[in-house]
């Protein structure tokens, strides 16, 4: 098996006049979900999400910026490590993600090997 990173982009934690009743219920799909894929054997951390605030450091100067500032849409709200026998295979397991409730995306990316 390899491994994949699922990266969230948007959803319900980042959509603007979401209820905190609709908020729970989307939660409670999210939990749904993830505890599917480990009891499937493809995930063991649970996933990892992020909060809205944050910092960018940019260039060579390191810039440091509040932020992230991004359509919601795009905001990176959190990931998740898996493991699938493919591309493919890791594809089709995000398919059932509730992100895409709240027209978010989810970034399908193998995790590369470094030899030691």
């Amino acid at each position: 098996m390899s491994k994949f990173m699922f990266v969230f982009r948007g959803g319900g934690f980042a959509t603007a006049g979401v209820s905190p009743t609709e908020l729970q219920a989307h939660l409670t799909k999210w939990r749904s979900w993830l505890d599917g894929l480990a009891k499937s054997g493809h995930s063991r951390d649970g996933g990892i999400p992020l909060q809205n605030p944050g910092k960018t450091l940019r260039g060579r100067q390191r810039t440091v910026t509040d932020g992230p500032f991004a359509e919601s849409k795009d905001l990176i709200t959190g990931s998740l490590i898996i493991e699938a026998a493919s591309l493919d295979e890791a594809a089709g397991l995000a398919r059932e993600c509730p992100v895409f409730e709240y027209d978010g995306s989810v970034e399908v990316r193998p995790l590369l090997t470094l030899d030691a």
